[in-house]
């Protein structure tokens, strides 16, 4: 039987729990910070672990609203059901139990529930789910999941078009797992090099339209794969980068060549010497994203451009893609791969793998 003290303490967290998630959705409305920063603040800095949103997700938001409509009931209108829980349920977004909910979630498909990238099927739209803890960094085992995925889809007659998202809400893609990469040599770092890119040309060249839901941070190899897609829609909070000078490398996966024909000669050179992120708002105003979205709102919308872009004529679609990605990119990719490879295999390059993976910093002598 439980004691007058059990029933008190249980109440408590009760309310502690949906007046820390209406807190959170005010903050989110007011567009103070983002999902993703509240749910890591709320972690980091107050230990309530899962945070709010996820908590939520976790519940089920239609169960969580009902819960506020009680509380505000019982205990004021200071847990009145928040605007945005509201649409989220009106649309039938209830959290992991439909796939979405504040966050996405996969549902793959039978015999796609392992790995590191896993395929859900939605009638003519397919998704990628990158899910590499921690973040969803490229390494060979990921690449030939892509590409195992990639031929699972354009095999089928049915799939037009491919969305492109992170399982992990904190981030799309960190880039390149740099620690693989340590066990490379040259012939093997090749192999890699030619497999991604590749599939990267395929991407940009075939009759299957390529969405990129790009959610939180864009680095490195994860920037490179979202410009090989036809359509980047960015989150508001997603970041967009490509830092491998920091490193004392250089983009390996085509961020020498697509970027500048994205955003400009001039803008590219600079965003590839400096290594520094660009936010989203700003990757828009360059031509890098085509769309920016509220947080919550970013993977319908990516699906809702994969369903509207997938009624196109298919060989009109393949042509369009073939034609704008022609010229001298293949000159260009040849020329990065071989350069990637000197300068990776080089002691600088040495230096400032050994220096990340030993957090310090990079002594470079040239």
């Amino acid at each position: 039987m439980s004691t007058g003290a059990d029933i008190d303490t249980a109440a408590l967290v009760e309310r502690f729990t949906l007046k820390a998630l209406v807190e959170s959705c005010l903050v989110l409305e007011e567009g103070v910070a983002s999902m993703k920063d509240i749910d890591l603040g709320m972690m980091a800095g107050a230990g309530i672990i899962p945070p709010p949103f996820a908590r939520a997700d976790q519940v089920g938001l239609d169960e969580v609203l009902a819960r506020l409509e009680r509380a505000s009931t019982e205990w004021g209108e200071g847990f009145e059901p928040p605007a945005v829980l509201r649409r989220l349920v009106a649309q039938g977004r209830l959290g992991v139990k439909t796939g979405q909910g504040f966050f996405p979630y996969p549902r793959a498909d039978a015999g796609w529930e392992e790995g590191p990238v896993k395929l859900e099927t939605r009638g003519t739209t397919a998704i990628a789910w990158l899910d590499r803890p921690p973040a969803n960094s490229i390494s060979p085992e990921v690449v030939g999941s892509l590409r195992k995925l990639w031929d699972e889809v354009t095999s089928r007659d049915t799939v037009r078009a491919l969305v492109i998202a992170s399982a992990n809400p904190m981030l799309f893609c960190a880039g390149a797992d740099i620690k693989a990469f340590t066990t490379l040599d040259e012939a093997s770092g090749r192999e890699l090099l030619d497999g991604m890119h590749g599939l990267l040309r395929e991407i940009e060249t075939s009759s299957v339209v390529t969405i990129a839901a790009v959610n939180a941070m864009a680095l490195g190899g994860g920037c490179e794969l979202a410009m090989a897609c036809d359509i980047r829609i960015a989150a508001e909070s997603a970041v967009f980068g490509q830092p491998e000078i920091n490193l004392g490398i250089i983009p390996g996966f085509g961020g020498t060549q697509r970027l500048p024909r994205l955003v400009g000669e001039g803008r590219a050179r600079e965003l590839n010497l400096t290594g520094d992120p660009i936010p989203a708002d700003e990757a828009y105003a360059l031509g890098l994203a085509n769309r920016v979205v509220a947080d919550e709102e970013l993977f319908d919308t990516a699906v809702a451009w994969a369903r509207k872009l997938s009624e196109r004529a298919p060989l009109a679609v393949e042509q369009i893609k073939r034609v704008s990605a022609a010229g001298d990119i293949e000159v260009g990719i040849d020329r990065e791969k071989q350069a990637f490879l000197e300068v990776f295999t080089s002691e600088d390059g040495r230096e400032g793998i050994s220096a990340f993976v030993e957090k310090r910093k990079p002594r470079f002598h040239g």
